[in-house]
This record gives C-alpha cells, structure tokens and sequence, in this order.
C-alpha cells in the first residue's frame, strides 16, 4: 500500500481534491518569436521592394527586357514587389538567396538547394528545389544570382536570444494570470466525508462546477447544497496590468531589430526624431542590402567591358523626402555654380532630357565676385 492510499484511507474526504484539474499546461511562447523576426524581415522587405532598378546601356537609361524583369514581372507567378519581399526573407531567414533564370528566361528564388564551394574553381549549385520540382542540371556561379546576407546565420543567435525571453516572458505571463486567478474554497460537512457514495455525488457535483466557471466567465451560479459551502477570496490586487508582458516582448522585438539593423523606433511608429531615424535606416541598412543586390546583378548581367562603357543596373531607393522639400537646397546648389541641371538630376534619381542647356552652369549675382556686376546691369 503507498503512501497517499494510506493518507487517502484515513482521510476520504481528501480525496476528492487530487481530482480537480488545478494546474494547467503553459503554452508554448514560439508565437512571440515567429511575431518578432517576421515583422522586421517583412519591414525590411517591403522597404527594399519600393525600389527601382534602373538600367544603363551605354551610359544611357533604357527601358528593355532586363528593366521589365526587375520592376514588373520576374517570372510568370510573381509581381517584382513579392519578388523583392521573397529575396530579402529568404537572405535573412536562411543567410543566402538563390536565383536561378529559366529556359524561357523567368528570374526564380530557389526554395532549396546545396552550394558546392571550391577554393579556386566556380562554385556550383545542385539539387536546385523550386515548389516540387527539382532541377537535375548543375548551376554555375556565373549563371545564377547568389547573395549572402551576413557572415554568420542570424538564425542560431535569434534562438539564442529567444530561449532567455521566453523563460522571461512565461514567467510575467504566469505571474499576471495568477493576479487574475480565482480562488476559492469548498468546505463539507463531517457525516458526508463519511460516506462513499455521497463523496463520489459530491465529486463529480465539484468537476460540473469547476467547469460551469471555466467556461461561463461573465456571470457563473453556484447551488447552495446541504453540507457544502463554496466561497471565494479575493486575489489581494487591485491593478492588473500587462504592461510588464509587454515590455518583456517589445525587449524581444527590439533586440532582433538592432541584429537586423531597424531602428525600434520606426517599428512601434514612434513620431519623435523620424526623420533622422529613417536617414540613419535608410544609410546603414537599406543602402548596403541594396548593393549587395546591385553589385552582384551587374557582376552577372554585363560583362566587364559592358560595365567599364556605361552598361550596368542602377537602384534608386525610396525616398524618404519629397522633391519638394529639397526645392531650396536644389536651387542653391545650382544657382552657386557648383553642379549643372544634369548632375542634379542624377542625384535625384531622375532623367535628364536630351539638351545642352543641362550641361550649362548657372551663377546668381549673390555669387559673384566683390567689385563685379552682373552683364545686365550694365548700360
């Protein structure tokens, strides 16, 4: 005979309380993982798709095939903005992208595949997977668009991080439910305690009530009953807060931000300094990833020759400013001589008509120098 069937035999009315679902299995928290890493990669993703590869040919911006291919429709499945959006997850979910161009010259993202690295000969690509179908032929470097994310796979150091959150974050989240947890006692008279069939009664009378609360959590009725008394007691808190759970899961948030390079601030929308923010974004994070994307579309589109000559992909990246509010410093920086129509234009990601008036500089009078006065002036 154990030890609790002793105790249990001694004291039946005991019994009854080992029958109760007390405890209830925690979660699991992988929701706040997945929540965090998908909305900075999709944050990253949607502001690298708003860009426009452009295409040079012979230092000359034209509008061909390849220029199509980048801003309209890679492939027959896909718009260039899922294209983009599917690149950047990819190099920040796996550490590498692969880009395959089919038969009929369709830009694919590879699903899976293994790179073959060599020291001094062309890396190879096998086992190319795309949906369900996998390539049997043999990939060259050349042949394909191959770009890594970073040195190191962020994955190990996002599970990494998460494992200390977690335990974090199952820990407030308990501690907020048992402020919300309803307590309660349930005292029966001595002469039923006695009695086994009247135990067994009242034993499933307690699991129909302790379900009854579970579940009705608006308004639950308890039956007085002869030689039972349920009551509750208050759980000793007045406030019940989340902000302690959230704190704990925007610390998460904003720790695979600073790995990835976002700034926290642009992820909760906070106003206060955005536009430094989005500059400081727009430098250090959009602008490298994009020329990773940019030096290795020109590596493989165009030859050397072709590059040296003119020919090659340009990006113009979303701005965060409007042209507008670059009217004054643009007028500055052509009324003082210092750069042309044409050389403005480029820098603002912009055409330049055909016309030598845009290769002419142009000098206002508040430019000149002391003692000289404008043609005009003069009679």
């Amino acid at each position: 005979m154990g030890f609790l069937d002793a105790i249990f035999k001694r004291n039946s009315e005991l019994s009854f309380m080992f029958d109760t679902e007390f405890f209830v299995s925690a979660s699991t928290r992988i929701h706040m993982k997945h929540l965090a890493v998908e909305t900075c990669a999709n944050f990253l993703a949607r502001t690298i798709s708003q860009s426009e590869f452009r295409v040079k040919a012979d230092g000359v911006y034209v509008k061909d095939e390849l220029y199509y291919k980048m801003n309209v429709r890679p492939n027959k499945n896909q718009s260039a903005t899922e294209f983009w959006e599917q690149v950047i997850i990819n190099m920040i979910y796996d550490n590498e992208v692969l880009i395959i161009q089919s038969d009929d010259e369709d830009l694919l993202i590879a699903d899976d595949f293994t790179h073959n690295e060599y020291a001094v000969y062309e890396d190879t690509f096998t086992d190319v997977t795309i949906g369900d179908y996998t390539f049997k032929r043999v990939f060259k470097q050349s042949e394909v668009l191959h770009m890594r994310y970073a040195n190191k796979n962020l994955q190990p150091l996002i599970d990494g991080l998460y494992k200390d959150y977690a335990d974090l974050f199952s820990s407030v989240l308990g501690a907020q439910k048992r402020k919300n947890q309803i307590r309660s006692t349930v005292s029966i008279d001595s002469s039923v305690a006695k009695d086994a069939e009247k135990m067994a009664k009242l034993q499933a009378y307690i699991d129909k009530l302790y379900k009854s609360i579970r579940k009705n959590t608006d308004v639950a009725v308890v039956p007085e009953q002869p030689g039972f008394g349920y009551k509750e007691h208050a759980s000793g808190t007045g406030n019940q807060s989340v902000d302690e759970i959230n704190k704990v899961t925007n610390g998460f948030l904003n720790q695979i931000a600073m790995a990835i390079g976002i700034p926290a601030g642009l992820l909760h929308g906070d106003l206060a300094g955005v536009k430094e923010i989005t500059k400081s974004y727009t430098v250090f994070t959009v602008k490298p990833m994009l020329k990773k994307i940019r030096d290795e579309c020109n590596s493989k589109f165009f030859t050397m020759k072709e590059y040296l000559s003119g020919s090659l992909i340009e990006v113009k990246i979303a701005s965060y400013e409007s042209i507008f509010d670059l009217a004054v410093a643009i007028d500055k920086l052509v009324s003082s001589g210092t750069f042309n129509r044409r050389e403005i234009r480029g820098e603002a990601g912009f055409d330049t008509p055909e016309g030598e008036e845009f290769d002419k500089f142009y000098i206002t009078k508040n430019y000149m120098e002391e003692g000289k006065e404008d043609s005009e002036q003069k009679t």
